[in-house]
């Protein structure tokens, strides 16, 4: 069976990278993770403002992951696991970061996100603060607890624009990712 996303993966995911995770997600393994995380930026980053900007990110990132990941498709289940993921940090340079990070999406959520993220990355620094705040605000929260305030945020801490991949599964799923630098 062919995901659509093992060439995307193959030149995306680099071996030498700080870390790289691929399997189910749970609260206990985003507690691993960003403990696993935390130690090796301490190991590797001196400058502290520059790692805590990579958690923050994580944290958000995982969150997002762990939140709004649609269940693996059945078919995929034994190969995956359940609420399969793929996140990877890696260093593009001096206190230069980059973080990829993945999951399953239905294809109604697809376009919802792919809108939203086109949002963000259209607006300046003032914009996404004054649109966070607007959502705080207006209390405008989704069943899963956010108002997508995840990608604006990780938008508002980077300075970056989000880049997002889909690479299609089958009629009702995707395989989505977006990548940042910090």
């Amino acid at each position: 069976m062919n995901l659509g996303f093992q060439e995307w993966e193959a030149k995306v995911l680099k071996p030498e990278s700080l870390y790289v995770y691929e399997g189910p997600v749970s609260s206990d393994i985003i507690t691993t993770i960003l403990d696993t995380i935390e130690k090796k930026m301490e190991e590797v980053e001196p400058n502290s403002k520059v790692s805590k900007k990579v958690y923050n990110v994580l944290v958000e990132a995982l969150q997002n992951l762990f939140h709004h990941a649609a269940a693996t498709p059945t078919e995929l289940i034994g190969e995956f696991g359940e609420n399969f993921i793929i996140l990877q940090i890696s260093q593009s340079g001096s206190s230069t970061y980059n973080v990829i990070a993945g999951n399953f999406v239905t294809k109604d959520k697809a376009q919802i996100l792919k809108d939203r993220i086109e949002q963000i990355n259209y607006l300046s620094q003032d914009e996404l603060k004054s649109l966070y705040k607007l959502i705080l605000n207006n209390e405008e929260f989704s069943e899963k607890g956010g108002g997508g305030l995840g990608l604006i945020d990780i938008a508002k801490k980077t300075g970056r624009k989000l880049t997002y991949y889909f690479h299609q599964f089958d009629g009702e799923n995707l395989f989505y990712a977006f990548e940042v630098n910090i």
